[in-house]
């Protein structure tokens, strides 16, 4: 699996972040064309405290052929340039494989 991973800094207005993120950002990235799954996690906290980050997204390809084709789709480009307006100046965009998945077994 590939996938694409978003990482939000600490908005000045978290209440209208939220309301554009979740209400016209995530259905616009849920429409992408070869997209398996889409998580989001709210950045609470951080082991030494507050965090700089408010929210992670990571959106899962089979492959990085069916990434880009997503990418490259209208859809993926709605969602490049909602993203570019709304929030430019505070998500990092990276792309990663997954390499290893652990569980903890024990009970």
């Amino acid at each position: 699996m590939v996938k694409v991973i978003a990482l939000y800094k600490q908005p000045e207005n978290k209440q209208k972040f939220d309301e554009h993120y979740f209400n016209t950002h995530a259905p616009i990235t849920s429409k992408i064309p070869g997209l398996k799954k889409m998580e989001v996690t709210r950045i609470v906290g951080s082991p030494m405290g507050e965090s700089e980050f408010y929210l992670l997204c990571e959106m899962y390809y089979e492959d990085h052929e069916s990434m880009k084709a997503g990418m490259k789709s209208q859809e993926g480009k709605a969602s490049g340039k909602d993203l570019m307006g709304f929030a430019g100046d505070l998500v990092t965009l990276m792309i990663g494989e997954e390499v290893h998945e652990t569980a903890n077994t024990k009970q």
